[in-house]
């Protein structure tokens, strides 16, 4: 099989990888307690590093220091989707057996689950409690906003936030 040359960029991120691969996995499995892990999220590093194809890898001073830094951001990733999954599987196991979804069912709303996650992550926390209690618990604006303990005019604005999010998806961030 014949070897193609690889770009300036992809032979940067190379030796970047050879030279810090281990102590990243080290790093991660330190945090993680777990090999597999941290081996997904080192290898998912030197990903996003070769996707950024604008960085100039041999201008950053502080190779560990940038490697970190996406890591880091991938390991609250990691673990927010582990937060949301054991929360969820903890709803299931007091569901009673008939009533319990099935396999595939489980998967598609764990990753409905997700992606609301991933949408409403930029909204203040009081927006982000409005939307779920008016989505999930199905309370009404007057409802929310004596919960929450703000005014109903509040309420309209953080859920006409959230929804824009969820419907528009990136659209609704500004640049």
């Amino acid at each position: 099989m014949p070897a193609y040359p690889l770009s300036a960029h992809a032979e940067s991120t190379q030796a970047l990888y050879l030279q810090h691969h281990g102590w990243l996995v080290g790093r991660l499995r330190h945090k993680l307690g777990c090999a597999w892990d941290a081996a997904d999220l080192a290898q998912n590093t030197f990903v996003r590093v070769l996707a950024a194809t604008g960085q100039r890898l041999d201008e950053v001073a502080e190779p560990r220091a940038y490697l970190t830094t996406i890591a880091q951001r991938l390991l609250a990733n990691h673990l927010r989707r582990r937060q949301i999954e054991l929360a969820y599987l903890d709803a299931l196991a007091l569901l009673p057996e008939p009533a319990a979804p099935p396999p595939d069912a489980r998967l598609m709303v764990l990753e409905t689950l997700l992606t609301i996650d991933r949408l409403l992550d930029g909204l203040p926390a009081v927006a982000r409690k409005a939307f779920l209690l008016w989505r999930l618990e199905e309370l009404t604006q007057e409802q929310i906003a004596a919960r929450l303990r703000i005014s109903r005019t509040s309420v309209r604005r953080h859920l006409a936030a959230a929804a824009q999010r969820c419907y528009f998806g990136d659209l609704a961030t500004p640049p």
